[in-house]
């Protein structure tokens, strides 16, 4: 486990997820939504974030955390494993509006500076269509790749048990 990619819907944890098995490997985190988002929301345009990821993917190890369709095959296509916090909505529903009210008007840690958290409705109705609109697109890229090491993880005693099991030898 090298080149790891953590996906889910927003709010399922994978942004803590990356963090806690990159202080269990060793292995850099790299949060796509920081990468991504510039201050005060402001996308990169498509053509410099593939360019971005692209260079990214490059490096010897790494743990990706976040969705972002567009570079979702490069990414996969790059990593060893892919992980998938395949939790509940409204387990996420209700971590987005915790994180909402504990971040609200200012950056989370992950985020890019100057993106202040804020109550965004298209967000949250993302999240709560998720299992009906994304979850399918992302298992079927999934299955492109039979070559790659993928494990789901639907519940949060499943993550606890994961990362339990991870070890620095892990990440090498």
């Amino acid at each position: 486990m090298n080149k790891v990619i953590v996906i889910g819907s927003g709010g399922s944890g994978k942004s803590t997820f990356a963090r806690e098995l990159g202080e269990r490997t060793g292995i850099e985190v790299i949060h796509l939504d920081q990468e991504y988002w510039r201050p005060n929301w402001e996308k990169t345009p498509t053509d410099e974030w593939e360019a971005k990821v692209a260079v990214m993917l490059e490096r010897n190890s790494w743990i990706m955390d976040g969705n972002f369709g567009g570079t979702r095959e490069m990414r996969m296509r790059a990593a060893d494993t892919i992980i998938f916090l395949d939790l509940p909505r409204l387990i996420c529903l209700y971590r987005i509006l915790k994180r909402t009210i504990k971040y609200y008007g200012r950056s989370r840690p992950d985020m890019t500076a100057g993106c202040n958290e804020r109550f965004d409705l298209e967000f949250i109705l993302w999240v709560w269509n998720y299992p009906n609109a994304t979850r399918d697109r992302v298992l079927s890229a999934v299955v492109e790749f039979p070559e790659k090491s993928f494990i789901t993880l639907r519940t949060n005693a499943e993550i606890a048990e994961y990362l339990h099991g991870v070890s620095v030898n892990d990440g090498n």
